[in-house]
Formats: C-alpha cells, sequence, structure tokens
C-alpha cells in the first residue's frame, strides 16, 4: 500500500539524520560548488604569494579540478551549461598550470582549444576571473573595475557611497579596491610564464585599456546626475595627493580587519578572504604575518572531500542544515523532547549572535538576535537563517530555559529588517539603491544590492504564520503579502533569489502566502499552481535548469532532481485541501527515487551569483524530501491510500 510505502520512506530519512547527527548536536554536511572557483583561486593564490608548506592542500583540489574537465575540453559552472564556461576554464588552465601541468598535456591541449572556440580573454565576464588574469599579470589595472579608491572616503551622507553596496559585496570590494589601487603583479619563479609559451599568451591576453584608464563604457551606461560625480572622482583620483590615497587605504585595511572572524577569514567567506590576503601583502604585510596565516589556515578547514580529490567549500553550511534538519525531524514526528532535537537545538542556541554588524546600519533597531549561515560567522546573520534557525528552536521554549528568550529575540530581529516595501531582502535592510545598477560592474544588479526577494520574503511569511501564529490581518504582515503578489511573474511564478530558480520561489512564495491565511482560490495562488501543473514532468516529478538563473525565465531540465520535486510537492500541499493527481504523481515519484544516487540527487539547486556560481548542499536531497513527503503526509491523512490504490 502506498501509504506504507509513505511511512517507510520518512522513516528511512529520519534514521538516516539521526544517524549522522554529530556529537555536539549539529549536522555537517557538504556545500559544494558545481564549479571550481574557490578551488582554483586558491591554487593559484599559493602559487603566485610563494606560500609553502600547501603542497598537499594544492595536489588535493588540482585533482578535483582535473577530474571536473568535459571531454570537449571546457569546465561548466552548472552539468548542462551548453557550450562550456570561459570563465571556469580560463580559471581551471591557470590553476592547472600553477600546479604543475605541463601544457602539452593532452588535457591541458584539449583546454586551451575550449578556450580558443569560447572567444579568449575577451569574453570574460567574470569580474573574479579579471581580477586573477590582473594579479597573475595577463590583464591590466584597473580599466574593467570602474569604482575607485575614493569611494571609501565619500560620507554616508552622499548619494552614492560604499555602504549603498551589500554586504556580500563590500567585503569583496573593499580588498578588490586596494588591488585596483596598488595594481600589483605576481608571478611565481618557478613557474614559466604564459607568454613565453608559443600559442597560449594571447588566449588570456587582454583587450582592457592601458593602466590606470578609466573604462570608456562609463559614458555609455551612466545617466547624469550622482554617478557623473563618481566618475569624476574616478577621473581625477588617479592624480590625487599621495596622502589622500592612503587614508582610503587605510580605511579599506580597517575594514577588513574588522570582519575577520575567529577562524581568520573575512566574513567567512573563501573568496572574499583571498582577495583579502593578495590585497593585505599588497600593502605590505609578509606572508608569515599572523593575519595572512591565519586566513589560510581558516580557508583549509572548508575543505571538504570531493571527487578524487578535494574542494574549497566557499564557507561552512552548517547552522542552515542543522537548523533545517531539526524542524524537519521535528515536522516528522520526532519529539521536540527527543535527545536529538535537544542536542540540536542546544547548538543552534549557541550559534545565536550577539554582536552589533552591518546590518544595523538600516535596521529598524540594533539589537541582535538573527543567525548566521556558517558556524564561525558571528557578525553577518541573514533572514534565512534566522527564520530556519527560529523553526528549530520555538518548540524547545518549555524544554530549554533559554529558548524562549532567543526565539523572541530572532522574531524581534527578524521584524526590524522587514524592508519599507514590505519584502525581506538577505543579510541588510533597504538595500536596494537603483544608482548601484548603473555602474557598469559585472554582476551589479545580480550581487551589489541586497533587495526583497520572493524565497526570503516567502519563507518569512512561512515561519511567522505556520511557527509564531501571525495572520494577514496584521499590517505588517499584509505589507509582506501585497509585496508578493507584486513580484509574481505575469504566467504565475516567482524567482527564488538563493536556490534554482522559480520553482524554488513559487514553493518559498505558496507555502508562505498559505501560512498566513490567503484564500487558496486567490488568483494569484491560482495562478501559480496552474504553473507548476502546466511544467511538472510526466514521470511526476519537477526538474528545473540553472540556466533559469541567466535567462531570469524558466528553463526545464531533461530530468526531474529530487530536491525541486520536494519544493514543488510541498508547494502544491499547502495550498490543496485534498491530494490531486499533480500531488499523487510527485510523491510517488519522490517515494521512488529517494536514496538512489544519481543525477536525480546531484544537480546543483543552491545559487548565490547567476551564470557564475551554483552549489549543491549534501543535506538537501535528504530533509527537503522529509518535509514534503510529512506535510503531506499530516495534511493528507487517509486520503493517499485510498486515492492512490483506487487510481492504481
Amino acid at each position: 500500500m502506498m501509504k506504507e510505502r509513505i511511512d517507510a520512506c520518512i522513516d528511512s530519512l529520519v534514521d538516516r539524520l539521526l544517524d549522522e547527527q554529530q556529537e555536539d548536536g549539529a549536522w555537517r554536511y557538504r556545500f559544494v560548488e558545481s564549479g571550481m572557483m574557490t578551488d582554483c583561486h586558491f591554487v593559484v593564490m599559493i602559487s603566485l604569494l610563494g606560500i609553502t608548506g600547501r603542497a598537499e592542500e594544492v595536489r588535493k583540489l588540482a585533482k578535483r579540478i582535473r577530474g571536473r574537465q568535459d571531454q570537449d575540453g571546457a569546465w561548466r559552472v552548472y552539468p548542462d551549461e551548453k557550450e562550456g564556461n570561459i570563465s571556469a576554464t580560463i580559471e581551471g588552465v591557470l590553476a592547472l598550470f600553477h600546479a604543475g601541468d605541463s601544457l602539452d598535456a593532452p588535457h591541458m591541449r584539449q583546454a586551451l582549444h575550449a578556450i580558443e572556440r569560447l572567444g579568449g580573454a575577451k569574453r570574460v565576464n567574470s569580474l573574479m576571473t579579471k581580477f586573477l588574469l590582473a594579479l597573475a599579470g595577463y590583464k591590466s589595472w584597473p580599466a574593467f573595475f570602474p569604482i575607485p579608491l575614493a569611494l571609501l572616503l565619500l560620507p554616508q551622507s552622499s548619494p552614492l557611497h560604499f555602504f549603498r553596496f551589500s554586504g556580500y559585496a563590500r567585503v569583496h570590494m573593499a580588498p578588490m579596491l586596494v588591488l585596483g589601487e596598488r595594481k600589483p603583479r605576481f608571478a611565481n619563479p618557478n613557474v614559466p610564464q604564459l607568454e613565453s609559451l608559443k600559442g597560449s599568451r594571447w588566449l588570456f591576453a587582454s583587450t582592457s585599456a592601458d593602466d590606470g584608464a578609466i573604462d570608456e563604457s562609463w559614458s555609455a551606461h551612466l545617466p547624469r546626475g550622482p554617478l557623473d560625480t563618481l566618475q569624476e572622482w574616478a577621473s581625477a583620483w588617479i592624480h590625487a595627493p599621495k596622502m589622500l590615497k592612503q587614508r582610503a587605504l587605510d580605511k579599506a585595511e580597517s575594514y577588513m580587519r574588522e570582519r575577520i572572524e575567529a577562524d581568520g577569514t573575512l566574513y567567512s567567506y573563501a573568496s572574499s578572504t583571498i582577495f583579502m590576503v593578495y590585497a593585505l601583502v599588497s600593502l605590505g604585510y609578509d606572508q608569515d604575518d599572523p593575519l595572512i596565516r591565519q586566513a589560510i589556515d581558516g580557508l583549509v578547514t572548508f575543505f571538504v572531500p570531493d571527487g578524487h580529490g578535494h574542494h574549497l567549500q566557499t564557507t561552512t553550511s552548517t547552522v542552515w542544515d542543522t537548523a533545517l534538519i531539526s524542524h524537519a525531524l521535528q515536522d516528522a514526528g520526532v519529539g521536540h523532547t527527543h535527545p536529538a532535537i535537544m542536542k540540536a537545538g542546544r547548538y543552534v542556541l549557541g550559534k545565536q549572535h550577539n554582536r552589533v554588524g552591518d546590518w544595523a546600519l538600516e535596521a529598524e533597531h540594533d539589537i541582535p538576535g538573527g543567525w548566521g549561515f556558517s558556524h564561525i560567522n558571528t557578525i553577518n546573520p541573514d533572514i534565512d537563517d534566522t527564520t530556519a534557525s527560529l523553526r528549530a528552536i520555538e518548540p524547545l521554549r518549555g524544554t530549554i530555559h533559554e529558548a524562549g528568550d532567543a526565539a523572541d529575540r530572532g522574531l524581534n530581529w527578524l521584524l526590524g529588517m522587514q524592508n519599507s516595501d514590505g519584502g525581506w531582502g538577505a543579510f541588510e535592510r533597504n538595500n536596494n539603491h537603483p544608482l548601484i545598477k548603473w555602474i557598469p560592474l559585472e554582476g551589479a544588479d545580480a550581487a551589489a544590492t541586497d533587495p526583497s526577494c520572493a524565497d526570503l520574503t516567502g519563507r518569512a511569511l512561512e515561519y511567522l504564520g505556520n511557527t509564531a501564529g501571525f495572520t494577514n490581518q496584521l499590517p505588517f504582515v499584509q505589507r509582506a503579502v501585497q509585496w508578493l503578489h507584486n513580484d509574481q511573474k505575469p504566467d504565475g511564478p516567482w524567482y527564488g533569489r538563493w536556490g534554482v530558480c522559480f520553482i524554488y520561489g513559487t514553493w518559498a512564495a505558496l507555502t508562505g502566502l498559505a501560512a498566513v491565511g490567503e484564500k487558496h482560490d486567490h488568483p494569484a495562488i491560482r495562478k501559480a499552481v496552474q504553473w507548476l501543473l502546466k511544467i511538472q514532468r510526466p514521470d511526476g516529478g519537477f526538474g528545473e535548469s540553472c540556466s533559469s538563473d541567466i535567462a531570469m525565465a524558466y528553463e526545464p531540465l531533461n530530468h526531474s532532481t529530487i530536491v525541486q520535486t520536494a519544493w514543488a510537492l510541498d508547494a502544491l500541499t499547502a495550498v490543496h485541501d485534498k491530494p490531486n493527481e499533480a500531488i499523487m504523481r510527485a510523491t510517488e515519484w519522490i517515494v521512488a527515487n529517494q536514496g538512489r544516487p544519481s543525477a536525480h540527487a546531484d544537480y546543483p539547486t543552491g545559487a548565490a551569483l547567476p551564470g557564475h556560481v551554483y552549489s549543491r548542499y549534501e543535506s538537501y536531497p535528504i530533509h527537503w524530501p522529509l518535509l514534503a513527503l510529512s506535510h503531506a503526509r499530516r495534511k493528507f491523512g487517509k486520503l493517499f491510500p485510498e486515492i492512490l490504490e483506487n487510481d492504481a
């Protein structure tokens, strides 16, 4: 009977999660970039800066990089990327070259041919890759980075200033601004220069203007007004007094140092930490300086086995995974007094933030109470991790003394971070200044601001409704609901910023709207349901390509994935009172495919930077199906076996 199969699947997932919990109460699963950006940048950094004692780490990373090269010689940032990714392929070649691979080796010759086929370095549109090329001497400074270091000196009363950019952007921009000013070129004397190798140099050559020039694309992009002033600053900065430049450099250095976590990493991100190391060296720090050593030691703790080698995670996902799993287990029937739930609760409670960070700049109050993504993150909380953590600890109010106070502080922090437009962003409040999008900077529209988005707003509403007990009768909830209605795409779905992509956003929006009491027959909900029914695959599952993130329109995948099917099932469950055919087919697909190692489970469903960074959460194929099946079983109860068996 189908009911027994659903129960068995849920029991199997619960048993696996209970078995894999760590002694301290956390769950530690890998958070794996589907590309190799962090791996490549670490390898090249170790080589260019001549850092000793890291040969084994380089060897393991290089092994993974080689293993991810495709048969056509290129590298891809997600499996079904059609032509290969020029930025990833150039990074792969440079990393393997600095790891000791000869350009005459067959895999390297193949890669060089792929770079030629993809158009060479002039086709690179990743700012990270452009900086890597400049650091290694293959691209000019700073024409491709049109923001002057002078930005750090602009007061926060000016129309455009450093803190207009998102927190994620700022911790990368601070070291990048230093590098753009210092214009360093690093070289390992033991690694031959590519220009000395026939047929290779031109593939990496820059087409940028000479050093010190200001990119002419400014005039093509900018409106009249405040950005004209910034352009003038950029031009005048070249001739600014040395004392003024030193003041800006000191400010950038202080900004970085003040945001170094206990493990030595900058904001707990691998990529920002790598650029910080380069920046500190360019400022005169020795490679044996404690800040440099601690930063690299911190990065090494992010290493996890992957494939035949090791991967440098962007950060760790321990708090996120632990909170989500604890909530999923409780929804599956594991009681809040169970030792596993109690241990997880204490772990999550211990990770609540108690320091004021940049998030307080625009918040309605500066009382800490949020949670971050990583276990070493203490100053950069975010909305999604906070609501996930609150779901995990709210049921523990009566069993763990400090849970009630922590939940109250977390809820207050969350409410104080709601944007003026009614939605929620990721890290900061009201961080969506329109001027930023006019700056001719790759990825500015995707990463330089932190606007309200459907996935975070929907997830916040789901917590507020299902856990905290708020409804759409409250004004602040009504504002969030209205924001979601306004953000819905004309054909029905919502775009999710931090997952792939329209299935993710639609799931978050529908579960959030349902949780706060929106009627199931509301036109917006009906339209979203029709969209989900339209994209359901013939096998009953759901699958969406990462290319949706680039096209900004739904792009189907050629197979279903366990994670996206779970999201779709959960969304449909939330807005139906009885199981329909689509719900039954999605349930059947999950039960039939759960636990089978394949592309169903391995496809990356985490998103970070459109077209460049996608991630595979090792925990996702376990806890999202558990949550979806548990919700369906609890809501539909005995209807499932009767309908499914009659249908069969």
